[in-house]
């Protein structure tokens, strides 16, 4: 039943039904209005993650991927930032094996404006990190340890800044709204081999922790040259009494692999490791 007409104030008819229409037509187009501002606004605000690295991110030691080829693990430390924000957009471009080329030719490819976090550790492989581990394990007469840890070290302190600048430079232009945290690696030794078929001695044990501080000098040293966006997580110190053979090789005590099988597993943190040893240490960056 259509309204009563009346009069407007000029004399012609005025329907009280299409009146109330239009009214309804002018409400909802407001109602549309506001409600794409809001998505708007929403998507705008929401905030995006993205893991770059190598195996010490994607999570190789976990024993556990879902993703095989570059052994990305739900135990990692970016899949537990992740699961502590689980509204934040997460991309994992992690792989193991990852050197600095890997991550300038592959990994950047996943940050963009929208970026807001960014962590990574990297520079451990261009350091050739597994050779001279496998160099050291063996027995003294059937290697040449020192002279693998005097060419990473020459690596480390020579090289490897020059690439590490590089990174932070593409992720600061691709990602330029992003809060970066680059992170180091544990020392691996106490001072002691509990694993069978390693040798590896007291002394080359603290060359190669040695070696693990350098690195954390040369990465926190490009992470204050990149800018006032890059933070450096340094997670040597929760390691600390949680090396390889630490407790006497128990799970419990010891977040790091020793020789392992697979062989790619070999340390490497455990899940312990990224759960109590990077993990805290980038929670307390992001929140």
């Amino acid at each position: 039943m259509r309204g009563t007409a009346e009069k407007s104030p000029g004399g012609r008819p005025v329907d009280i039904w299409e009146e109330s229409k239009m009214k309804w037509r002018r409400i909802s187009a407001v109602l549309c209005v506001l409600a794409f501002c809001g998505a708007f606004a929403s998507a705008a605000s929401a905030t995006k993650y993205v893991a770059l690295g190598d195996s010490y991110s994607s999570g190789t030691g976990t024993r556990t991927f879902y993703e095989e080829s570059c052994k990305r693990s739900v135990y990692a430390y970016p899949y537990l930032l992740h699961e502590a924000h689980s509204s934040w957009t997460f991309v994992n471009a992690t792989c193991s094996g990852a050197t600095t080329s890997d991550l300038l030719n592959t990994q950047a490819a996943s940050l963009d404006s929208s970026t807001n976090w960014v962590t990574y550790t990297i520079g451990g492989n261009d350091a050739g990190f597994a050779e001279v581990i496998t160099e050291c394990a063996l027995p003294w007469w059937a290697s040449n340890c020192n002279g693998a840890i005097d060419d990473a070290q020459e690596f480390i302190e020579n090289t490897l800044p020059g690439r590490l600048d590089e990174v932070n430079e593409t992720i600061a232009e691709d990602a330029p709204n992003a809060e970066v945290v680059a992170l180091d690696y544990p020392r691996l030794f106490n001072g002691e081999d509990c694993n069978a078929f390693t040798w590896f001695s007291p002394s080359e044990e603290t060359r190669l922790n040695e070696t693990a501080d350098l690195m954390k000098e040369v990465i926190s040293e490009a992470a204050e040259r990149a800018g006032s966006n890059f933070d450096f997580g340094n997670v040597i110190p929760p390691f600390i009494g949680h090396a390889i053979c630490d407790g006497g090789g128990g799970s419990s005590t010891e977040w790091i692999n020793g020789l392992s099988s697979p062989i790619e597993e070999s340390f490497h943190p455990k899940v312990s490791g990224h759960a109590n040893g990077y993990y805290p240490v980038v929670h307390e960056i992001t929140g």
